[in-house]
């Protein structure tokens, strides 16, 4: 299987004050195409800065991000733009949908982004939600949905690019229980597809869905286990 992010001695410093606060501390990691990944860790153990920076958000203080063969490690704000809307599909906790605008019209938004027809964003956009369980929902506006059913137009809105991973920030934060199920549930169908999903989660329950689970203790990998 080939390898979909290789990372090699991240380091991710920020400035405070006077200071130098050391987040990421030499961080190595290989994810394969594919693969079902969950990164956990306790508050301050750096999981949403190594998550900024694989959605390239963010760029490492040194280090080298290599996604999908490209070296994005040095790109600048523009290029990194180009290769989230292309490679990454993020979902995350707080939905980030636009309130009076369609479920099919948020689905549609990166595509609107990448450069495709009218015709080929309603298709595709289409196709999605009903992947999603969403077929009878899609004229809704956002604020006429649930959480579960605005979490599905989220992970069908990442989903709508093909991109090469799904990152999944605690998508199940807002949800309830039962709700959460469902969600991880689409999660798993997502990466039986052949999606590489990576979920950041500190929720041991929902970890458990992933056949991964890299855990990071102050800056650096602590642990890297098969799940499954």
């Amino acid at each position: 299987m080939s390898l979909v992010i290789k990372i090699r001695g991240i380091v991710r410093n920020f400035p405070l004050g006077n200071e130098i606060v050391k987040v990421l501390k030499g961080i190595d990691l290989d994810i394969k195409r594919g693969e079902y990944v969950a990164l956990m860790g306790p508050s301050g153990s750096g999981k949403s800065t190594l998550m900024n920076l694989l959605g390239c958000l963010d760029t490492p203080t040194a280090g080298t991000y290599e996604l999908n063969g490209k070296n994005v490690s040095n790109m600048s704000q523009d290029e990194l733009a180009e290769i989230r809307n292309k490679e990454i599909g993020f979902v995350f906790q707080t939905f980030n949908l636009l309130p009076r605008t369609s479920a099919l019209e948020n689905v549609a938004l990166p595509m609107v982004y990448a450069g495709a027809s009218k015709e080929e964003r309603k298709k595709q956009a289409e196709k999605v939600l009903a992947d999603v369980g969403l077929a009878d929902r899609m004229d809704h506006k956002s604020s006429q949905l649930s959480g579960g059913q605005r979490q599905r137009v989220a992970v069908g809105r990442a989903l709508v690019n093909k991109p090469s991973i799904i990152l999944a920030d605690e998508p199940t934060g807002n949800l309830d229980s039962k709700t959460s199920v469902e969600i991880m549930g689409l999660f798993d169908e997502i990466h039986r597809n052949g999606n590489t999903v990576i979920i950041v989660t500190h929720e041991e329950d929902i970890a458990k869905y992933a056949h991964r689970i890299i855990r990071l203790v102050d800056g650096i990998v602590a642990s890297d286990i098969k799940n499954q």
